[in-house]
């Protein structure tokens, strides 16, 4: 089979359920971006430091294409079934927070990012976590999108942000916090 199809060449691509729409769509941006962040987890999976968390960011991921297969599709599509998102999902990442955040210092200030680039590599995709979700945010202004993607992605974004303390603790780096000019 070849990866190469030949009908995006004018700048169209498909729907899961066969309409075309412009490459330019609000819809391919966020499920675009929600592609990006995917990739962005899987480079955060792969650090050393994230050996003991490997299943649940891939089981993350995993959620990342169920997203991004919900937002390709036509809002009223039938055609295919697809998969969905639960409560569940935001519960695992309430519950991987609460458990981080036992172990962690009380936040009393910004932090800025960096300190070690594994590190950076998390508050890279917590950044476009939140990006992803002001995309699906403005789609949802012109289509129905599942409440659950954006609980989901806000969620996510306040996760990888946790997990990039527990990395910075765990990699004995400095938290180095906002401290602003007065």
């Amino acid at each position: 089979m070849k990866i190469y199809t030949k009908t995006g060449d004018k700048g169209q691509t498909s729907l899961v359920g066969g309409t075309r729409v412009s490459k330019a769509h609000l819809k391919i941006d966020a499920y675009g971006t929600v592609d990006e962040l995917n990739a962005y987890v899987g480079l955060l999976r792969d650090q050393p430091i994230n050996q003991d968390r490997r299943d649940l960011l891939k089981e993350i991921q995993d959620r990342l294409f169920t997203i991004g297969a919900i937002l390709a599709s036509e809002p009223a599509q039938t055609k295919k079934q697809l998969p969905d998102l639960h409560e569940a999902d935001i519960a695992l990442l309430e519950n991987e927070m609460d458990k981080m955040d036992e172990h962690l210092a009380p936040l009393r200030a910004f932090v800025l990012p960096g300190g070690h680039q594994s590190v950076s590599f998390a508050h890279v995709a917590r950044t476009v976590c939140r990006r992803a979700e002001r995309l699906v945010i403005a789609l949802s202004d012109i289509e129905p999108v599942d409440d659950l993607v954006v609980k989901y992605l806000n969620r996510l974004s306040d996760f990888l942000f946790m997990m990039s303390r527990k990395m910075t603790q765990e990699l004995g780096s400095e938290e180095v916090t906002w401290k602003p000019r007065v």
